[in-house]
């Protein structure tokens, strides 16, 4: 049922992914889920860059590095390390990019909830295919474009790191229930 899949989808970092290999079959089922998000006017502004090969992931991980480090005031050994580690540590990297219509009939904001709603399909369907997954959005994805060339009016807007869950998935909780985030009118 969809809502159990909701309620127990939940962000799974790197560092919990097992080495079992993800497929292509199974990023392209991920994939066609996102392709199925609603949008408005039909813009459909989700794009993606997958980077699945171990030599993809090793590339994408030294790029990842050096984006730090051009990102902060003073880099951290520790911090750096840890950047390009997700990217080895994950059986597939996306990153999550946005074309803005050129047009602009639509606010931009309702294409990036339209892509964040593409990732939410990308989550639940990963989950379902017992895939870990998160979305980070670190400050280095203005430098993106340095290494993918991007589209005029495309932008990244995060990493959507995956890998083959080991382990339970802890339980989720809300910090306040829905009761009291509604007013009825």
């Amino acid at each position: 049922m969809i809502s159990e899949i909701i309620q127990n989808r939940r962000s799974v970092y790197p560092d919990s992914y097992s080495k079992e290999l993800i497929t292509k079959n199974e990023i392209n089922q991920i994939l066609e889920s996102a392709n199925w998000a609603p949008t408005h006017k039909r813009t459909e502004p989700w794009r993606f860059k997958v980077f699945h090969t171990e030599e993809a992931r090793q590339n994408l991980s030294e790029f990842l590095g050096r984006a730090y480090a051009k990102s902060v005031s003073q880099v951290s050994d520790f911090k750096q390390k840890k950047m390009e580690q997700k990217a080895l540590q994950s059986g597939c990297v996306i990153a999550i990019c946005m074309q803005r219509d050129p047009q602009e009939r639509i606010p931009e904001w309702e294409e990036v909830a339209a892509t964040a709603m593409a990732v939410q399909n990308m989550w639940l369907t990963a989950y379902d295919l017992h895939i870990g997954a998160y979305w980070s959005s670190p400050g280095l994805i203005k430098f993106f474009h340095e290494y993918v060339p991007l589209n005029e009016g495309e932008k990244c807007l995060g990493f959507f790191y995956m890998g083959k869950m080991h382990g339970e998935v802890p339980q989720g909780n809300r910090n306040s229930s829905i009761e009291e985030k509604t007013r009825w009118f």
